[in-house]
């Protein structure tokens, strides 16, 4: 029991970023028609804020301690964060802990800025272009954004750590009533979980209950007939672009503490979001998200040894090929996953008809 609900937990982790990404390239094929394969650039983007952030309040100035001496009997020289100097030893000292939170305040124009700029520079040339120049184009661009970030922030991995407050583990086990200690989970890893919850929550409030986001589903349905009522739709349609590139931005810089930002991150989520959104269905945003947590709960357990072991074991299928296969099927169990979902439901959970189909 205590095995299952951490599987559970870690596939709504994995299924989290998944449902994020999948969020935003749901919006922006919805809205704009584009299948948008630089979408993984705008989560590595969102990465390499948290780590410009963290950057940005580490930078310091040399300050000469008159009270310390070095071997010679010269004073020596320190580094004095910026942030201390200004709020103080022990407040700066905390701001500079709390880097990737506060990179919200630089994720978010700089992603809006990014969204727009992508739109308005080199997507919109592309609307009435067949999805083949849509998927090269953008694929192409964010090959461009991996190398541009490779340049300034190298080809290795850059650990961005999370808030001291959020280190360790969380026992779920004596909230869920298992016992202390039976079922204990990383504190980051939930945050990031209630963070990509809230996230998701506000994008459907956002689209369901206010008026903006009422024309822009009108549009998403009938775009010709909200441009006769003297709505421009096409600047709502690029709002909501720079509102897809900020969710995947958010998703990337929340991840960073998770998995170390590298300037291939982008692609390692992208062919996974992909399938997330071709199985949850074409232009649908509650099938993407529903896919994402379904096909991330499903990796979860076959990356788990035991379960595949238990599985073999139900099928009778030790010391077969067929057994053999099992044991290997976490990297390809979302694909496998997809293709039978595919086959019994070729739009999709909750694709829509006509969608992707001309």
């Amino acid at each position: 029991m205590d095995s299952f609900i951490l599987q559970i937990l870690n596939g709504l982790d994995k299924g989290s970023a998944y449902a994020l990404i999948a969020l935003g390239l749901t919006l922006i094929f919805g809205t704009l028609g584009v299948v948008n394969f630089a979408h993984g650039a705008l989560f590595m983007i969102g990465a390499f804020c948290a780590v410009t952030m963290q950057r940005i309040l580490s930078l310091s100035r040399t300050v000469v301690d008159e009270t310390q001496t070095d071997f010679l009997g010269n004073p020596l020289q320190t580094q004095v964060p910026y942030v201390q100097d200004w709020f103080g030893p022990v407040a700066g000292a905390a701001i500079q802990d709390w880097a990737v939170p506060l990179a919200i305040f630089l994720t978010i124009p700089v992603m809006l800025l990014v969204g727009f700029g992508m739109e308005r520079g080199l997507i919109k040339h592309f609307y009435k272009r067949p999805h083949a120049d849509q998927i090269l184009v953008t694929f192409g661009l964010a090959i461009v954004i991996g190398e541009i970030i490779k340049a300034f922030y190298g080809a290795n991995p850059i650990q961005t750590p999370m808030p001291s407050a959020f280190v360790g583990t969380v026992d779920l086990g004596r909230y869920l009533g298992l016992g202390e200690g039976a079922v204990a989970y990383p504190t980051w890893r939930l945050v990031y979980f209630f963070f990509s919850a809230a996230i998701i929550a506000a994008v459907f409030a956002f689209l369901q209950f206010t008026t903006f986001g009422m024309v822009v589903r009108a549009g998403m349905a009938d775009r010709e007939t909200v441009g006769m009522l003297g709505i421009d739709i096409d600047k709502r349609f690029t709002f909501m672009f720079g509102l897809a590139a900020s969710v995947a931005g958010l998703a990337g810089m929340m991840y960073a503490p998770i998995l170390s930002p590298h300037y291939n991150i982008g692609m390692d989520f992208l062919v996974l979001s992909f399938v997330v959104v071709v199985v949850g269905g074409m232009g649908s945003l509650p099938g993407a998200v529903l896919a994402g947590f379904l096909l991330g709960i499903t990796q979860s357990f076959f990356s788990n040894p035991a379960f595949k072991g238990y599985f073999v074991e139900l099928l009778r299928l030790e010391g077969t090929f067929a057994g053999t296969v099992i044991t290997g099927l976490d990297q390809i169990i979302i694909y496998l996953v997809a293709i039978i979902i595919l086959l019994t439901r070729p739009r999709g959970l909750l694709g829509r008809k006509g969608v992707m189909e001309d």
